[in-house]
């Protein structure tokens, strides 16, 4: 059940971010900290997400597969006229991504994988 919880909630929120990274939105970033703090977590709360909902996939084709789709936000951005291409932003995404790498390998290091599979 929690795999598909995770599944669900991953790809809700691919939809969400696509959505926020592609829109004409009407408020203004306060900071530009503020801003790839937001890419940060957004990356590191994909992995982790896509490390419950996927176990059995490598930790490489999760952080390769986030990172494209970084890219790819930042490519379609270039071509909508009230975006713009940011390689900070993908940095940031990078760095939520080894993040959520960190804290996956210290959940799994502590068993919390296997527990949960016990359990459920």
């Amino acid at each position: 059940m929690i795999k598909l919880l995770a599944k669900i909630f991953f790809f809700i929120s691919l939809v969400v971010i696509e959505y926020l990274a592609t829109a004409k939105v009407s408020f203004e970033t306060t900071a530009l900290s503020w801003d790839k703090a937001n890419h940060c977590f957004a990356f590191f709360a994909l992995f982790v997400m896509l490390s419950f909902a996927y176990q059995d996939l490598s930790q490489t084709k999760k952080l390769l597969a986030l990172f494209l789709f970084a890219v790819q936000i930042e490519i379609v951005q270039y071509f909508l006229p009230y975006r713009s291409f940011s390689l900070l932003d993908i940095f940031a995404d990078a760095i939520g991504l080894f993040l959520g790498l960190i804290f996956i390998k210290i959940l799994v290091s502590k068993g919390f994988f296997d527990k949960i599979n016990k359990i459920l």
